[in-house]
């Protein structure tokens, strides 16, 4: 009998179950979403770090004898060394203009148990004896369309060769392949490649030499030891500092990613739950209030009061499953997209996506634990009610004076506004939980949208106010100031403003942090250095101006001294006072005016690169000076990057707007509908007699309305608090080493998130207004007493 009861309220009530059987649905879908993508990255990264033994300590330095090798291997902890040779080279593709970037790595005549090995995706390895035989990074060739056999150009050292490809490949090394000091990568104008050891070597002149190293350590090894005692054999050969896979730069940005998922497995799916506990409460203990007459005459047939309350748990528990499945299919869709979408950003063999049956068993023990936590109450309610008591109709709430009217702020009001006001204060903790409901709806909304800002402003920020050259060319090697009248000889160049970057190591406490700093001229036009309230920064010669990232990560402010370890050259010591705070959002970054860092390096005047400012008409002259000359390394288009953030970062977090905003559309609905549909329950009988006593059908509807209304008014404002505060923790969650992102919601997003909300309520009001027009006075009116 019980079970044909709930299948009939379950009929009766569909339209609110549904509802909050989407709302679980988008929260189960999030969870599922990101476990899933979560769980496939680490296995995928985990198997294919042990198949190409990735290693755990890399280091670069000038020059060293291979037979440094051995010393290096004599650490304690220390399983493998692999030493080779690295080279940045400068590339002539045949399908475009401007020169490409590259990096050539040293690989053994034979593969064998070589650290950091390359996966040979199409073609064969290196002949040893015939010369310019390369295997290049797919993601670089597939930017070119390369295939096994085609050649192309590229400067070495100063040495113009020609290069052959005879396979496609990838290593763990490079699953995030980016240029040096760039953030987001760009296949089409830097690409990987390996070449055979003793043929690079001869090229780089590294005979017998290596400048590139790579250790595997045995499990428990103590990591800041053997970093401490790489450093010391290594600095005499010009080592720069050798660090382990936290601060490499592949490894660091798929670990960022992976943070970044376990926060969308956790705060979206606490929010979603939440309110959909909160629905199922509300809704079963209106059900439960309705049907007490029912409920008595049930315990008078026999059934005790576990059976009754089973019964009503069995109903939230069947919508609240129903969301979860549809929440796990839904979920596993959308993170095998994901897997695909990362298959293209990050350089993987392969990403085995799959739904574990431990995510699906948690996904249902989430959501059920999370449905009987909100319906506890009201199912303990209707188990322990006596059947005399319940035969009786429930005790209306004591009415009371509020504050509204104690301050007289009612007495100007319509009768119908004084109706609606005493209604929502005479059940106050009621119309808090629905002012929530609707607030959280909101809130989810603004979440959903922000990102769209926050990308906005980093395009005009970084890219028009800050970054105003059109390229920057990069020096091979530190040059002499010889380099000034080289650079602005270039074809179209109309201003040049030249740089000096070098590596160090920043100390404060026992903070510490690895970094570039970048030393400029007295003169920035093109390449201003901003600070917070996005104002030139006048940099100083005995100072640094820090970025705010590197700054918090020293647990530093203005007007503190901070210890900056050179890595390179004499590697001098200095105490520097940070003088200022930069917005810089590429991550950790230091500046101060290029005359300090060279009191600082002691080295007398060089320079490493130049910010350019160009005559469109002239870059095809200027790209071949640049493929022409052994003096710059590197060249890189601003709209290149421009280009490569939109491609990368932007559409990534753009796509799972798409999703939120969809989520939250369903959550808004969920909300206001059936906050709409209680309240109508609840006020039936005073409507019906409303109308008995003579009020038409629009001002029946007028008083529900104003009680609708009432509750937005209440939610909008308070959900767009709680909106920032999502949107304010999410760009914590997003920050890393390596970037981090501005807290920006413009106007037009909260008017958006307003506008959805106002549709869904207008829809919802709608649909239970007509449901109030088809009141039946007479049973509805009925005694129950």
């Amino acid at each position: 009998m019980l079970d044909r009861k709930l299948a009939r309220d379950l009929g009766s009530m569909k339209g609110q179950f549904i509802a909050i059987a989407l709302v679980i649905a988008c929260g189960v879908a999030a969870f599922v979403m990101a476990l899933s993508t979560l769980t496939s990255l680490q296995t995928t990264r985990s198997g294919y770090y042990n198949s190409q033994r990735f290693g755990d300590v890399f280091a670069r330095l000038k020059r060293a004898p291979d037979l440094l090798a051995e010393r290096l291997a004599e650490i304690p902890g220390v399983l493998r060394v692999q030493t080779r040779v690295e080279m940045e080279v400068t590339l002539d593709m045949p399908d475009m203009a401007e020169p490409a970037s590259g990096r050539i790595i040293s690989i053994p005549e034979r593969p064998g148990r070589e650290l950091n090995a390359v996966y040979l995706r199409r073609g064969r390895w290196i002949d040893p004896d015939r010369t310019g035989e390369v295997i290049v990074s797919e993601s670089f060739a597939k930017a070119h369309h390369l295939q096994p056999g085609d050649s192309f150009r590229a400067v070495v050292n100063g040495n113009r060769v020609g290069l052959q490809v005879v396979g496609l490949g990838m290593s763990p090394e490079y699953i995030y392949e980016v240029r040096p000091g760039e953030l987001l990568p760009d296949n089409k104008r830097f690409g990987v490649m390996w070449m055979n050891d003793r043929q690079l070597s001869e090229l780089c002149d590294l005979e017998a030499s290596f400048n590139s190293l790579s250790l595997r350590l045995a499990r428990g090894a103590p990591m800041a030891e053997v970093l401490r005692r790489v450093d010391l054999i290594i600095e005499p050969y010009g080592g720069s500092g050798s660090h382990d896979r936290d601060d490499q730069i592949s490894h660091r940005m798929i670990s960022d990613e992976m943070k970044q998922l376990q926060s969308m497995a956790t705060v979206p799916t606490a929010i979603f739950l939440a309110v959909a506990a909160y629905l199922l409460n509300v809704v079963l203990a209106r059900l439960i209030s309705t049907q007490r007459e029912q409920i008595a005459m049930i315990k008078a047939f026999g059934y005790n009061g576990r059976e009754v309350g089973w019964h009503y748990a069995k109903m939230a528990g069947i919508v609240a499953l129903g969301g979860a499945l549809l929440g796990i299919g839904v979920g596993a869709r959308i993170g095998r997209g994901m897997a695909v979408m990362y298959a293209k950003f990050f350089n993987f063999p392969q990403i085995e996506f799959q739904v574990e049956w431990w995510q699906v068993a948690l996904a249902l023990l989430v959501t059920l634990g999370a449905s009987g936590l909100g319906v506890f109450k009201s199912v303990r309610h209707a188990a322990s009610l006596p059947p005399a008591e319940a035969m009786r109709p429930e005790t209306p709430p004591t009415a009371r004076v509020t504050w509204l009217e104690r301050f007289g702020l009612m007495r100007r009001m319509a009768n119908s506004s004084k109706m609606s006001f005493r209604s929502l204060f005479a059940r106050p903790l009621r119309t808090a939980l629905g002012v929530l409901g609707i607030s959280m709806a909101v809130a989810v909304l603004v979440l959903g949208t922000f990102s769209e800002d926050m990308i906005r402003y980093v395009m005009e920020s970084q890219f028009q106010r800050a970054q105003r050259q059109d390229f920057t060319v990069t020096f091979a090697e530190p040059a002499d100031l010889s380099a000034v009248d080289e650079v602005r000889s270039l074809p179209g160049v109309q201003r040049a403003e030249l740089f000096r970057a070098a590596a160090v190591r920043m100390r404060s406490g026992h903070h510490h942090r690895k970094v570039s700093l970048m030393g400029y001229g007295e003169e920035r036009r093109i390449y201003p250095v901003l600070d917070m309230q996005m104002q030139p920064v006048p940099l100083r010669r005995d100072g640094v101006h820090l970025s705010a990232t590197l700054a918090e990560q020293l647990q530093v402010v203005p007007g503190d001294t901070v210890r900056v370890e050179v890595l390179e050259g004499k590697r001098r010591h200095a105490d520097l006072i940070v003088r200022g705070l930069v917005d810089d959002f590429s991550g950790s970054a230091a500046y101060m005016r290029m005359e300090g860092l060279w009191d600082l390096l002691a080295e007398g005047p060089t320079l490493s690169g130049a910010h350019l400012s160009v005559d469109e008409k002239d870059l095809g002259r200027l790209y071949q000076r640049v493929k022409d000359t052994p003096l710059i390394a590197a060249i890189t288009s601003k709209n290149a990057i421009v280009q490569s953030f939109r491609d990368t970062m932007a559409e990534n977090l753009l796509r799972m707007k798409v999703f939120i905003v969809a989520f939250a559309c369903i959550i808004a609905f969920g909300v206001v509908y059936n906050s709409a549909r209680i309240a109508a329950s609840e006020r039936s009988r005073d409507f019906a007699t409303l109308r008995v006593l003579g009020y038409s059908r629009q001002e029946v509807s007028r008083l529900f309305l104003g009680e609708i209304g009432t509750l937005l008014a209440l939610a909008l404002p308070l959900g767009l608090l709680i909106g920032y505060g999502f949107a304010a923790m999410t760009v914590a969650g997003l920050a890393t080493e390596s970037q981090r992102f501005p807290l920006v919601i413009y106007p037009a997003t909260y008017a958006f998130a307003l506008c959805v909300i106002g549709v869904a309520s207008l829809l919802s009001s709608l649909w239970v207004r007509r449901k109030l027009d088809e009141l039946d006075l007479i049973a509805v009116l009925k005694a129950r007493d």
